[in-house]
């Protein structure tokens, strides 16, 4: 047998991903395949398991022909994906979560905001549960999606034998256990690690009483630390779907930010997960602080205990809309088409086409703040998930002109990368105020995997952005998971140190412009405050 390696699978927001990685944590190859999403209206976004699962098959074997590793190679195995809904009943058959009745349609994705009534609801009881979830319960999370499904579809919800979270799906897909992962039922589903239970007279209160009286059958009753092998591995099914040989270990999973922060927090072994602050920056944005000891953050998710790294609590915050908001906000610029046509001709994304557009203007990051001018966006296009947990809010943007021309487009591109760094800024800030105070951020995900857009944020958040040297640090994380499983680390901490490494480094800037980035966030903040205003004052 020739030397162990590893495979990470990532299910994000419109694709799967599957890398092969080497017991250092070098990655030797990978693979993407999109995933079918049906959207209605803004609030609606579902999938279907069973195309995701076939998405999954596709990726695992085409990464690993390119590659060149032989099944019996693969010494373990771990998913992660982002945080939507499976509902599965008799058979473990797709049940629908659509009006629309159609079976395939039975996943709500994570940033579905159907539960929004359900969601104010839930926090207007003021549950004690709801203090470890900042506060106030987000209809991102899963049982105002389940009371949703309850009062709005009541035959599914009766039919439904399972619920999943998809990463807990992912793992039951592919080893047959129905144990769920701690990040998952923690961050998600209002478990309580740190006392090891369910609290019935919660569910019971929101009017999900059903679930409590079950005995929690139907959403997780052996609740594992992430990185546990489960069940004998993967099944002779799945070892088939997969390319893979069966038995292979696979490890409990973690939500794909989760596993963006495995990935990372580990990389600088002088500084260690407590001070350096796991920042995932894709479709949406998430920020995942450690600390020792339990903080509670007013609208800042948890605190969450091991629900990341074991024995330590967790502060997760992050926008609903980051990358999805910058491409929002080019996609409706009146010079859309042009950048397009030029992007095409060069083969390249429109967003990576407008940053090389700011690399010749400017000579260095830092001084893309000059691009921007007095233009501000606040991104707040799906509500703030973070520090105002204000699901009503929106986006705002300042400093428009009568300009329709590339160079206007490269502002507001400029300014949305800024907007997002400001949000970012923002969750730091409310954390420092309750001693959650992380010396650096270290970045995952696609939108930010340029040093540009690094030096960017770290001029805009105020800290050292690091980045790691492995490309893919969420699939990195969630092989972590396997080779974990498989016992070739004895645990997720050392896996941590001894396969993630620091790659670069971007200080924020000082003088002149650290004093515009502070100036245009205290104009950020104000912004917010009078949207808000804006909106009470229409209410009454």
């Amino acid at each position: 047998m020739a030397s162990p390696v590893f495979i990470g699978v990532d299910v994000g927001t419109g694709s799967a991903r599957a890398a092969v990685f080497d017991a250092s944590g070098e990655m030797l190859a990978s693979h993407k395949h999109g995933i079918r999403m049906w959207r209605e209206g803004g609030e609606i976004a579902e999938q279907s398991s069973d195309d995701i699962w076939a998405a999954v098959g596709t990726c695992v074997r085409a990464a690993l022909a390119e590659a060149g590793v032989a099944p019996e190679d693969v010494a373990g195995l771990g998913f992660d994906a982002a945080c939507s809904l499976v509902v599965l009943g008799t058979g473990f058959a797709p049940v629908t979560v659509s009006d629309s009745g159609d079976a395939a349609r039975n996943v709500i994705v994570w940033m579905d905001h159907r539960a929004t009534d359900q969601a104010r609801r839930i926090n207007a009881t003021g549950h004690r549960v709801l203090d470890y979830v900042g506060g106030r319960i987000s209809p991102e999370m899963q049982t105002p999606k389940l009371l949703w499904l309850k009062e709005n579809l009541a035959q599914s919800f009766e039919a439904a034998e399972h619920f999943f979270d998809l990463p807990d799906f992912l793992s039951w897909k592919a080893t047959g256990a129905l144990t769920r992962s701690a990040c998952t039922v923690t961050c998600k589903w209002t478990y309580l690690a740190h006392e090891e239970a369910w609290d019935p007279s919660y569910f019971h209160e929101i009017g999900l009483g059903a679930l409590a009286d079950e005995g929690f059958a139907r959403i997780g009753q052996e609740i594992v630390p992430p990185g546990t092998p489960l069940a004998a591995g993967l099944t002779e099914a799945a070892a088939r779907d997969l390319g893979l040989a069966p038995g292979t270990p696979v490890g409990a999973g973690l939500i794909d930010a989760h596993a963006g922060g495995i990935g990372t927090v580990g990389a600088d072994p002088d500084a260690g997960p407590v001070k350096t602050m796991a920042y995932v920056f894709g479709t949406s944005a998430c920020t995942m602080a450690s600390s020792d000891e339990a903080h509670f953050v007013p609208g800042v998710w948890g605190p969450y205990y091991s629900a990341m790294v074991p024995g330590l609590w967790l502060s997760e915050g992050g926008q609903s809309a980051a990358g999805e908001a910058i491409a929002h906000l080019i996609a409706t610029h009146p010079a859309r088409a042009q950048a397009e046509a030029a992007a095409m001709a060069a083969g390249q994304s429109v967003q990576a086409w407008l940053l090389g557009q700011v690399e010749q203007a400017v000579t260095e990051p830092s001084a893309a703040i000059d691009l921007a001018g007095t233009r501000l966006v606040v991104p707040d296009f799906l509500g703030n998930r973070a520090p105002h947990a204000d699901p009503d809010a929106k986006a705002i943007i300042s400093g428009l002109r009568l300009q329709a021309g590339l160079d206007d487009l490269v502002a507001t591109y400029v300014a949305a990368v800024f907007g997002v760094g400001y949000g970012l800024r923002q969750i730091l800030q409310a954390q420092a105020a309750e001693g959650v105070v992380p010396e650096s951020v270290v970045i995952s995900g696609g939108a930010g995997a340029s040093p540009w857009v690094q030096q960017m944020l770290a001029d805009a958040c105020g800290l050292p952005v690091l980045a790691t040297r492995c490309p893919e640090p969420v699939l990195l994380g969630a092989a972590m998971l396997g080779a974990v499983a498989a016992g070739h680390r004895p645990s997720l901490q050392d896996a941590m140190r001894e396969m993630s490494h620091v790659g670069a480094r971007s200080d924020p800037a000082g003088g002149r412009r650290a004093q515009s980035h502070a100036a245009r966030f205290a104009a950020y903040e104000a912004m917010q405050a009078t949207e808000r205003a804006l909106r009470a004052a229409l209410a009454e």
